[in-house]
């Protein structure tokens, strides 16, 4: 997906520029995520849709063949075993827009990113 020149206010509005299917898929995944970090607040950062719970929760984002979520931590890598059976650098997990998106899996990796931000909420405070 081309945004680089569109500035969104608010998630609706980046689901908006997509074409049909990948706003879909996108609609399935901020409900799994909402779902899985009910006490999230939901925002555009970067640009594009995120959840912050203490700091950055986590980003998604339509690409032309694949929808990314970031981050991809080095500690989910070793405790989620099915991250590599998907493509990612640099933090990122990729999901291919003509296989299936694996909902179960974007769910565990939000209940991670949910137990990582709170220790490191935790971690901070001492």
């Amino acid at each position: 997906m081309k945004t680089t020149s569109i500035k969104f206010k608010t998630v609706n509005e980046y689901l908006s520029a997509l074409p049909p299917n990948t706003k879909a898929i996108l609609k399935e995944v901020r409900k799994t995520i909402k779902e899985a970090a009910p006490q999230a607040e939901e925002m555009i950062s970067y640009n594009m849709p995120a959840f912050k719970l203490h700091g950055g929760l986590i980003w998604y984002a339509a690409w032309n063949e694949h929808i990314s979520l970031y981050p991809r931590t080095l500690r989910m890598e070793t405790s989620i075993k099915e991250l590599s059976e998907y493509e990612g650098s640099k933090g990122t997990i990729k999901f291919p827009i003509d296989k299936p998106i694996p909902y179960d899996l974007i769910s565990r990796i939000v209940k991670f990113r949910v137990k990582e931000t709170r220790e490191g909420a935790k971690a901070k405070k001492k």
